[in-house]
């Protein structure tokens, strides 16, 4: 006899389900509340724009029901085939513009990681940069509070490559993420870090509290993980992401440790980032030498794969960095509503 599956109110309660910002989100919204169908136009998602509002965040509501899921939304939801329908589509818009912007971007690890392995000589463009020497601690707050809906759940969407591993490549990435969950110690997770990081700053470190804060270029970041991770024909890519981010950690780490530092955000906020300048300057060897060559000894030909992988986490960065620079320039938040004051 099978057992009844648990109801929404039977299951710990997710962070709460935010309003559509156009016909898609809106779709998936209405379908999550009334346990319905989502009802959008099939030619909403051919002329949605890639990198807007409504289409990353439809795609970030439905990632999220392989995470948490949302209060009040029954998790039986997360292999819904209408909802799976409407990601797949949804998810080709996204890597179609991911691929055409990509279209010359290296295709071998060196050229793809070779530049990200020297500081370059002009920081003008860094985020990190521009935070550490003239950053202000509303702007701080900004900055972790768009950061959140990725850091606290750092690492989670890396750990769904793990099983289509093997050999050298699992041994090395489970060891880091092993770091990365606090080495079996629960207070030492990186997501509880970025939480009292949080505290310190006054915000509030509720697991996608700020999702209806966050602009689409922020969602793009996070919705890559999730595509990478839940796909295992893009393995490739997620060590890409991966390596990436571990690579460029530790200077921009170090960078916003100062920033908080000189700011006066707490010693909590501070350890954050100075917890990731030591340990990400030895994840970046153990997932270069070891992840990357492992998989290439095993798998030759996903190699174009992890370059585009660290190309698109490069692509999407910059544009974040982009979006938060132009609105910090013209002295206005770079969130789609200010925060309150802590």
């Amino acid at each position: 006899m099978t057992p009844p599956s648990p109801s929404a109110t039977e299951t710990a309660a997710g962070p709460r389900l935010v309003e559509g910002r156009g016909e898609l989100s809106r779709a998936v919204t209405q379908a999550l509340r009334s346990g319905g169908r989502p009802v959008h136009a099939t030619a909403s998602v051919l002329k949605a724009d890639p990198w807007g509002e409504d289409l990353q965040l439809a795609l970030y509501l439905l990632y999220e029901l392989h995470y948490r899921g949302f209060e009040g939304v029954d998790d039986e939801r997360e292999w819904d085939p209408d909802l799976l329908r409407l990601r797949q589509a949804l998810e080709t818009r996204f890597l179609h513009a991911l691929s055409s912007e990509l279209s010359r971007a290296p295709r071998s690890v060196a050229e793809a990681f070779d530049p990200l392995l020297v500081e370059p000589v002009d920081l003008s463009g860094s985020l990190s940069h521009r935070l550490e020497t003239q950053g202000e601690l509303w702007q701080l707050r900004e900055y972790a509070a768009l950061r959140s809906l990725y850091h606290l759940k750092e690492a989670d969407p890396h750990l769904w490559v793990v099983p289509r591993l093997t050999g050298r490549a699992k041994a090395a990435m489970v060891a880091i993420e092993y770091d990365e969950f606090g080495a079996g110690r629960a207070d030492r997770i990186h997501a509880k870090l970025f939480a009292d990081l949080m505290a310190d700053l006054g915000l509030d470190p509720a697991y996608g509290h700020y999702l209806d804060h966050a602009p689409a270029p922020l969602l793009a970041t996070v919705n890559l993980m999730s595509l990478f991770g839940l796909h295992r024909a893009r393995r490739g890519a997620l060590v890409g992401h991966f390596a990436c981010v571990e690579v460029t950690s530790s200077p921009g780490s170090r960078r916003l440790a100062k920033a908080m530092r000189r700011c006066g955000a707490g010693s909590a906020a501070e350890h954050f980032y100075a917890e990731h300048v030591e340990a990400d300057a030895v994840h970046e060897q153990v997932v270069r030498h070891e992840v990357i060559e492992g998989l290439l000894a095993e798998e030759p030909g996903v190699e174009a794969d992890i370059a585009f992988g660290c190309a698109a986490t490069v692509l999407l960065e910059d544009r974040l960095a982009t979006h938060i620079g132009q609105a910090w320039d013209q002295g206005v938040s770079a969130l789609r509503s200010p925060l309150p004051q802590p």
